[in-house]
């Protein structure tokens, strides 16, 4: 099964809201390089399909820490299926269209040649998160914990105050979850290349 074959059936899975079919043919469609697209242009997922890559990893590690017993019976964290594929496969959707395929000169074996590499033009500079919250609510309603943690999901290195991010976390958990299985599918899941 291709990485776009397994990110539809999981989607299809557990999305089911209103809007949900509409905003599934968007990726899917002409006007979305969604399953083609790289996570990053030099880190995570550098590479086509990287995206996708990245959201199913994301999605897998969510589940995964959602599913400990302290995170349940402690931290009180008990999300439907639905929310958590939304926020996990859905969370960098503003990285769709911005990645550009160009080629620069790297010296190989004491040779200059040309390298593929990608370079990043977003034409909606809108911020990350926030982005990926205004590009799905057109199609689907995302309840205040959804939006909060796809907006929220860089933790501490989005370029926001500190402060609205530990309240993010402190009020909206699903925030903090979802940051915790970026991070973790960045760092020890995606490949780079």
């Amino acid at each position: 099964m291709s990485k776009k074959e397994e990110f539809i059936e999981i989607y299809k899975k557990y999305i089911h809201r209103d809007g949900a079919k509409e905003f599934l043919d968007y990726l899917t469609g002409k006007n979305s390089d969604f399953f083609t697209a790289p996570a990053s242009t030099r880190f995570h997922g550098n590479y086509s399909g990287g995206l996708v890559d990245h959201s199913i990893h994301v999605f897998y590690c969510l589940k995964d820490y959602l599913q400990r017993t302290r995170v349940k019976d402690i931290y009180g964290m008990d999300y439907s299926d639905e929310s958590i594929a939304i926020v996990a496969l859905l969370h960098d959707v503003c990285k769709i269209n911005v990645y550009k395929e160009s080629f620069r000169n790297k010296k190989v074996n004491g040779e200059w040649v040309q390298v593929p590499f990608y370079e990043f033009e977003d034409k909606m500079p809108y911020g990350h998160g926030e982005k990926s919250v205004y590009m799905i609510t057109p199609f689907m309603k995302l309840s205040r914990e959804e939006a909060f943690a796809i907006r929220y999901h860089m933790g501490f290195s989005n370029e926001d105050s500190p402060k609205n991010v530990g309240y993010t976390f402190e009020h909206f958990p699903l925030a903090f979850a979802l940051s915790t299985a970026d991070m973790e599918a960045t760092y020890f899941c995606d490949e780079q290349k």
